[in-house]
């Protein structure tokens, strides 16, 4: 019996891989000086599929940087600005003038050598749109249980925080908080205190709307054996992985940095489709 539940349990998550990973038929090719990766888009994912297969097909991404190099995290490239960037110059702001929604996939989650997009931060931009061109490849590490615990707990106040800027982007949030501080101003504080109780209400009944994330099994049976960034999931869309040359973000990331993790020798990058 107990030899048949392990078969199941192992039959389950290779059946969850698979429908995770289900790839475009391009192979898409990163080769730095450091080495080779081969890449599959996924199918899930078609908006950022197509915008990445016509980056690479138009030469976008030749010649650009890997900017942002974090050792046990990610490493980042596709900035435009930085193809003619000088020795020190602050890259990771540049862009293409457009981004492309959200395509957030349950199954699709930051095991190590996956492609994400890269996105501006929650408060400029809270349907967390990704970048054109900006993406990274996930590094991350192997995670213990404790630290998946700590992570849950960690998105679930982000998760608050973002239903706090949601109700207070409302016209009933703006105009409570405006009495806020009001009396806030006026140093009528018991006033301040109630029309508070009535923000936080508000925001909790929306937060109480949605399930506590947890992580599933898939996810904590990849993130405890193979590793990658949890914390992640379900903010930065995922539409690709490496399929070959897994070692060269280790590499890569391994390379020396400035404070702003800006590699202190340039890592470019040519990016091509393989010919199969």
């Amino acid at each position: 019996m107990k030899r048949n539940f392990i078969s199941f349990t192992l039959l389950t998550l290779w059946l969850q891989l698979f429908q995770a990973q289900t790839p475009s038929k391009e192979t898409v090719v990163i080769e730095t000086a450091f080495g080779t990766m081969h890449l599959k888009l996924f199918e899930e994912t078609p908006l950022h599929k197509t915008n990445f297969l016509k980056l690479v097909k138009e030469g976008t991404l030749d010649s650009l940087l890997f900017h942002r190099v974090i050792n046990q995290f990610m490493i980042q490239g596709g900035d435009p600005l930085s193809k003619w960037a000088e020795p020190g110059d602050s890259l990771g702001h540049g862009d293409l003038g457009y981004t492309i929604p959200a395509e957030f996939n349950d199954k699709l989650i930051h095991k190590k050598g996956r492609l994400a997009a890269a996105r501006e931060g929650d408060d400029i931009n809270p349907q967390m749109a990704s970048s054109a061109s900006q993406f990274y490849l996930v590094m991350g590490r192997k995670r213990t249980p404790e630290e998946l615990k700590k992570y849950e707990e960690r998105i679930n106040k982000t998760r608050y925080v973002r239903c706090a800027r949601e109700f207070l982007s409302t016209t009933q949030g703006k105009e409570l908080k405006q009495k806020y501080n009001y009396y806030k101003n006026q140093s009528a504080l018991d006033s301040a205190a109630v029309i508070n109780t009535m923000i936080e209400n508000q925001i909790k009944t929306a937060y109480d709307k949605q399930a506590d994330y947890k992580f599933s099994d898939y996810q904590t049976e990849i993130y405890t054996t193979v590793g990658g960034t949890p914390h992640l999931d379900g903010t930065y869309t995922v539409f690709g992985e490496v399929i070959k040359g897994l070692e060269v973000i280790d590499k890569i990331a391994a390379v020396k940095t400035d404070t702003r993790n800006r590699p202190l020798q340039d890592v470019r990058m040519r990016v091509y489709l393989l010919n199969e």
